[in-house]
């Protein structure tokens, strides 16, 4: 099962190679990072995506909050959170497959943001589904390249979930 960990950390030199080191050398495995500055100069957040059980979540908790430069661990995998990742995707675009690649473009609110005449460039940014959605119906078109940014993630302030939401 995938888990997501929100891990507040102060902003110095080498501290993403610690905690990767930390990862790596007890055999943790690590789907997808995304780390940027936060509000307060200084500290940054760091959004790991990774697969584990609950035992091996708790070790690596543990392990996490043993760092001098960790300030703040938290589980974000069943709590209510707003999902946001970004994908550019390169699509072999033939003048004659051209408009349909737009027309989905335009469903997914994707932004075109390069092209020639082989090829489009679009930028999506949404949850995870909408991301794996998009890609899957481009398939078909033939996909040249893909750069994903990693899964953010940010707890819902009201605690309401929405994917119940979406059930109603």
């Amino acid at each position: 099962m995938k888990k997501t960990l929100s891990i507040t950390v102060f902003n110095e030199s080498g501290v993403l190679t610690r905690i990767s080191t930390m990862f790596s050398s007890r055999g943790f495995n690590i789907e997808s990072i995304a780390v940027g500055p936060t509000e307060t100069p200084g500290i940054s957040k760091i959004i790991i995506i990774l697969p584990a059980d609950t035992y091996t979540l708790e070790q690596v908790i543990k392990q996490l909050n043993k760092l001098v430069q960790v300030i703040e661990v938290k589980d974000l995998s069943s709590c209510p959170c707003v999902e946001r990742e970004l994908m550019l995707i390169k699509i072999k675009a033939s003048p004659i497959h051209r408009s349909e690649i737009i027309e989905i473009a335009e469903i997914f609110k994707a932004r075109i943001v390069d092209l020639s005449d082989i090829s489009i460039t679009m930028e999506v940014t949404g949850d995870p589904g909408k991301i794996v959605t998009i890609q899957e119906l481009l398939k078909r078109y033939t996909i040249l390249e893909i750069v994903r940014s990693g899964k953010i993630s940010i707890q819902r302030e009201l605690g309401i979930n929405t994917e119940f939401l979406k059930n109603l």
